[in-house]
């Protein structure tokens, strides 16, 4: 008895598709590659100062605590 009082759904408007991207030199696509290998190098290089993994220092307290010998 509800579907008889229910407006009806309007048509969806056409979808256009998307514009072409712009064709990019050679000069450019080389600028580009260049900045994208450097910005890469950046991120290889802070991600090896990180010693702790996204779970915590890995280690267990056994091994964290100091022994008779100082280790």
């Amino acid at each position: 008895m509800g579907s008889l009082f229910r407006p009806k759904m309007p048509a969806l408007p056409e979808v256009k598709p998307a514009p072409e991207p712009p064709e990019l030199s050679a000069e450019e696509k080389a600028r580009i590659a260049k900045e994208e290998r450097e910005r890469n190098l950046r991120r290889i290089g802070s991600k090896a100062t990180i010693l702790t993994s996204p779970l915590g220092i890995q280690e267990s307290k056994e091994e964290a605590m100091k022994t008779l010998l100082g280790e």
